[in-house]
């Protein structure tokens, strides 16, 4: 089964995001624990995590089916000591509200060697950043989105995060979610059937299909191996119905949260009903 969601918010708090899901017809939801663009924020009170539970009960969410996603800010591999510092502190910050929340997943951006130190070695000091939080933390899965390799962004290649999976200690705690637009704009093409099983067959080859644990779906405005970052709506980018019909129909994909971050939250409903009309 499909289970298709969006990034909805949580302006009102957390508890409001399984109603603000369940509102557009979503199966799935993303959401953040916290403000994305600060490093710290209000702590989330028991009543309020209480509430988010009871809500996700009520219109069927289970954690499963939930992906939230980390702060903008947070760099695991980042070269400067003290923005390591604050962004294992944050992230151990986001590990702590998932457990608070039930959640059993956080989605998060690798992170950038800013062009100052090896590309392995970000890798490696990714993979120790993980390894000390994932000590410090029970029962959430840290899930790697791969990225387009925007500037000195990594993970855009499945080699790079295997190079980090394959250095974490304790398997069980480490995922993949891939983004569609970001894995097409990092040069994997998916827009016809050989291109389509050809980038999964690699990927099983070199991270493994045991690792998938969500999607963010999103077309691109950008063109393949652009290596730049912009979302678009559903057929309205370079990733066409062929695609999307074959996606949803893959059952590689079944069961497990597949997010829609389109930049017009106004149409989610209506890209949720889309996808699901491909299903045959």
């Amino acid at each position: 089964m499909k289970y298709i969601g969006a990034h909805v918010s949580v302006e009102q708090g957390v508890s409001r995001a399984p109603l603000n899901a369940h509102l557009i017809g979503a199966k799935s939801f993303a959401l953040f624990t916290r403000n994305p663009s600060r490093w710290t924020s209000k702590a989330i009170s028991a009543k309020e995590a209480d509430a988010f539970k009871e809500n996700c009960a009520r219109f069927g969410y289970t954690p499963d089916v939930i992906l939230p996603h980390d702060s903008f800010l947070i760099n695991l591999g980042s070269p400067d000591s003290d923005k390591l510092a604050k962004s294992r502190e944050a992230f151990l910050d986001e590990m702590r509200r998932c457990e608070q929340l039930g959640l059993t997943m956080l989605n998060f951006h690798p992170g950038s060697h800013l062009r100052e130190i090896a590309t392995d070695a970000c890798l490696d000091l990714i993979a120790e950043s993980l390894n000390r939080i994932l000590d410090e933390t029970s029962g959430v899965k840290a899930v790697i989105e791969n990225t387009a390799g925007q500037g000195s962004n990594l993970g855009h290649t499945f080699e790079q995060i295997a190079h980090i999976i394959d250095k974490v200690e304790d398997k069980t705690r480490i995922g993949v979610c891939v983004d569609t637009c970001h894995a097409y704009t990092a040069g994997y093409d998916l827009v016809d059937d050989e291109a389509y099983d050809r980038t999964w067959n690699e990927f099983d080859r070199i991270i493994g299909m045991s690792y998938l644990c969500g999607m963010h779906l999103n077309d691109t405005m950008k063109s393949l191996g652009s290596k730049v970052d912009r979302h678009a709506s559903i057929l309205t980018g370079n990733l066409n119905e062929w695609f999307w019909h074959r996606l949803m129909n893959d059952p590689r994909m079944d069961n497990m949260p597949l997010i829609l971050e389109t930049p017009n939250e106004e149409i989610w409903a209506h890209e949720i009903e889309q996808l699901y009309a491909m299903i045959d």
